[in-house]
């Protein structure tokens, strides 16, 4: 079991949006399992989905009536409305001990039972994309963010993130790394870094032609 639920960066331009969630998930009805809402401490409810990788997970050894850390991709709905993917659980105190049950392992097994605990705390999310837009008046800020493709014959969409906050408006077209909070339904941005611009699209051969038949 990884000691983390949010994975180290492997590269200096890696694109990622993710983060973490206390609360309860609340299925829409007992038939659609997939879709429903998370809720926290305070009653807020985002609408969420769960992503298939974890619904077996899920189903087998988490109890929904409780709240649990769930590891998430947050999107925005509309271009403004929260919405979370549930893709993991990070409590490892409790998926560990089942593990060790059901492999029929004992309690003196090499196996390390780490914190539930992290640094970082409840709702934070790591935010890495280009800079495409950024008012500081109004403390608005959107990220573009790259997925990579899940096959090669499928093209994986970008999608943009609305985040509150500032960043400087010379930093436009500028890949940056963002610490986020969630407090109620909206990203609020604590601190960010500037890793790199991003460079222009050369132009194609295509393009370069068309240029030539023009003059």
């Amino acid at each position: 079991m990884q000691n983390h639920p949010i994975p180290s960066v492997t590269d200096p331009l890696q694109y990622r949006a993710i983060g973490l969630f206390r609360g309860i998930y609340k299925p829409q009805d007992n038939e659609t399992f997939t879709r429903g809402e998370l809720i926290d401490s305070k009653g807020n409810e985002i609408d969420s989905v769960v992503l298939g990788r974890v619904i077996t997970l899920i189903r087998n050894h988490v109890p929904l009536e409780k709240p649990h850390l769930w590891v998430v991709y947050p999107r925005c709905r509309n271009n403004q409305n929260l919405h979370l993917q549930i893709t993991g659980i990070w409590e490892p105190s409790t998926l560990q001990k089942d593990f060790v049950e059901n492999e029929g392992l004992n309690e003196d097994s090499s196996l390390k039972v780490d914190s539930d605990d992290l640094l970082e705390g409840d709702d934070y999310f790591s935010i890495r994309g280009e800079l495409i837009f950024t008012n500081p008046e109004a403390k608005e800020v959107v990220i573009k963010i790259r997925q990579r493709p899940r096959n090669q014959q499928k093209k994986a969409l970008p999608f943009k993130l609305n985040l509150k906050g500032e960043v400087p408006i010379n930093y436009l077209k500028h890949f940056v790394s963002l610490n986020v909070r969630r407090v109620g339904y909206q990203l609020l941005v604590e601190d960010f870094q500037i890793i790199a611009p991003i460079s222009q699209h050369k132009i194609t051969n295509k393009s370069k032609k068309n240029l030539k038949n023009r003059n």
